[in-house]
């Protein structure tokens, strides 16, 4: 796990929540200790924060609304 500065052109999308992380935001990148590169996560520093404490995953489609 490591923090970012949001440094990067890229749109990230958020795992805890489902929501876009834009360009510029601080955030944290995570994978697994014996994973590459394509198995980083990008988070939300709260969402990541919070993963313990969430319950079963919603899985939605990118058009489901967002409340």
């Amino acid at each position: 796990m490591r923090q970012v500065g949001g440094g990067t052109a890229k749109h990230y999308r958020c795992p805890g929540c489902d929501q876009e992380i834009p360009p510029g935001v601080p955030h944290i990148v995570a994978w697994q200790q014996h994973s590459g590169v394509d198995d980083r996560r990008h988070w939300h520093k709260s969402c990541w924060n919070a993963r313990d404490r969430r319950s079963a995953k919603l899985q939605r489609s990118r058009n489901a609304p967002r409340h």
